[in-house]
């Protein structure tokens, strides 16, 4: 239990920086003089860099141990943390939050290889990554409530310092409790395909961030999406050339591991697209303060914690397919009862549909974890965990983007939000269809070594 606990406490840090700038970006803005699309960059800054790097975070823990690169990422992180709390400017919070996303891109992949590494037996692992989902519906659950206490309290900056305790207890756990891992010096980094990757996930971000300011026909916005299409085009080029892959052909290839990413990418847009655009409809529609507002999202993400655990225990008897299926489709059923309540419904309704859509995202994430640890060899389980994260994270990232740009395009915030909710349920019937083809029906088997 104490590895468990140690790695979790690094990726609640991850995951409660996801949640707790929801709620904390409108203080931000008035005090730093942030336009929305600055906003958006404050938001996205951190999940941009955290998925443009899991690969070479993930690529890194396989060659030089996954200990060293999680403990590593932490220390950058919790630093970085401290760098955010002290900004004195927009631009300066931009990039203490770019550095934060690095430490969070080398804490990700670690935190699944080191539960891999912890736990093999099959079953053992299906509960260590049960607990690991519900540590981030933990952080889920507390960052709106938190962030939103902080900010009506003492302030936004404390929304970064509260990290700064929670780094220094992971770094004391990890040292005393996790064991050192393998390590394989002979596979080298693929910086061109690192690179295509950062490449591609910068440009995608940052053409729908800016389509909300300068319109979706904006040649830099189409430039934006153009080059975004040619950086996933040279990753798959590089992939298939290089001697040494970041994840080989093989395994991209290979239905389980690459329809769970693709799942988990779909997921993400639609629930973290969510909460952005609530949380602003919330506060700037509606003028709830911030604390109100963590109170308002409490239901989408107080469930994401009951909803990993339930998951991660009916596994076994059900295998990992019918619980990503229903999960999906009950997010679908959520943002699409949010989308059909009108443009401004009474709060009332909107509890059902975001209760829906948060179970639902965690109900899968242990099964679509599963899936994809499941497929990998074990001299891959970073790479495989990158892969994972890095598509999840991309989801994150053009959900809060494309629901921003959304709300800044429509001339009522209200129907903003319907528009951003009714692509997100359409987001979520697509991970079911294809979780439904790709998601094994039985236990994943063990992976080779």
């Amino acid at each position: 239990m104490a590895p468990l606990l140690a790695v979790c406490a690094g990726y609640f840090m991850v995951i409660l920086d996801v949640t707790i700038i929801n709620v904390a970006v409108p203080a931000v803005g008035r005090e730093l003089g942030a336009s929305l699309t600055g906003i958006q960059w404050i938001t996205d800054g951190y999940t941009l860099v955290l998925a443009g790097f899991l690969m070479t975070g993930g690529a890194l823990g396989d060659r030089l141990g996954s200990r060293r690169v999680f403990c590593a990422g932490v220390a950058l992180f919790t630093v970085a943390s401290a760098a955010c709390a002290g900004a004195p400017s927009a631009p300066a919070l931009v990039a203490a939050r770019l550095v934060e996303g690095l430490g969070a891109a080398l804490i990700v992949p670690g935190s699944l290889a080191l539960l891999q590494e912890a736990y093999p037996e099959p079953a053992a692992r299906s509960r260590a990554f049960g607990l690991w989902g519900s540590m981030a519906g933990i952080a889920a659950s507390a960052g709106p409530l938190l962030g939103g206490l902080l900010v009506s309290t003492v302030g936004w900056r404390w929304v970064f310092l509260v990290n700064v305790p929670v780094g220094a207890a992971c770094l004391v756990l990890t040292a005393r409790f996790v064991a050192p891992s393998p390590r394989h010096p002979d596979r080298a980094v693929d910086w061109p395909a690192q690179a295509a990757v950062v490449a591609a996930v910068t440009l995608l971000t940052a053409a729908l961030n800016e389509a909300g300011r300068r319109g979706w026909s904006d040649p830099a916005v189409l430039a934006g999406l153009g080059l975004a299409a040619l950086a996933v085009a040279g990753f798959a080029l590089r992939e298939r050339l290089a001697r040494t892959p970041a994840l080989p052909l093989r395994l991209l290839r290979s239905p389980a591991m690459g329809g769970a990413a693709v799942v988990g990418l779909l997921f993400n847009f639609g629930f973290y697209g969510m909460v952005f655009t609530a949380s602003l409809y919330f506060q700037h529609q509606r003028g709830f303060s911030a604390l109100r507002t963590g109170l308002a999202l409490f239901p989408a993400v107080a469930v994401t914690m009951f909803a990993s655990v339930l998951s991660g225990r009916l596994t076994r008897r059900t295998g990992d397919r019918p619980l990503v299926v229903t999960g999906m489709l009950l997010g679908a059923l959520g943002l699409a009862g949010w989308a059909a309540a009108g443009a401004d419904p009474a709060y009332p309704l909107l509890v059902a549909p975001m209760t829906a859509a948060g179970f639902g995202t965690s109900f899968a994430l242990t099964g679509s974890t599963a899936t994809v640890m499941g497929a990998a060899p074990r001299a891959y389980a970073g790479a495989a965990s990158a892969l994972f994260n890095t598509t999840r994270q991309i989801g994150s990232a053009t959900g809060v983007a494309l629901g921003g740009s959304l709300l800044a395009s429509s001339a009522h915030y209200g129907s903003g939000v319907r528009l951003a909710m009714a692509v997100g349920a359409l987001a979520y019937l697509l991970a079911a269809g294809l979780a439904w083809r790709c998601v094994p029906a039985g236990a994943a088997p063990a992976a080779a070594p």
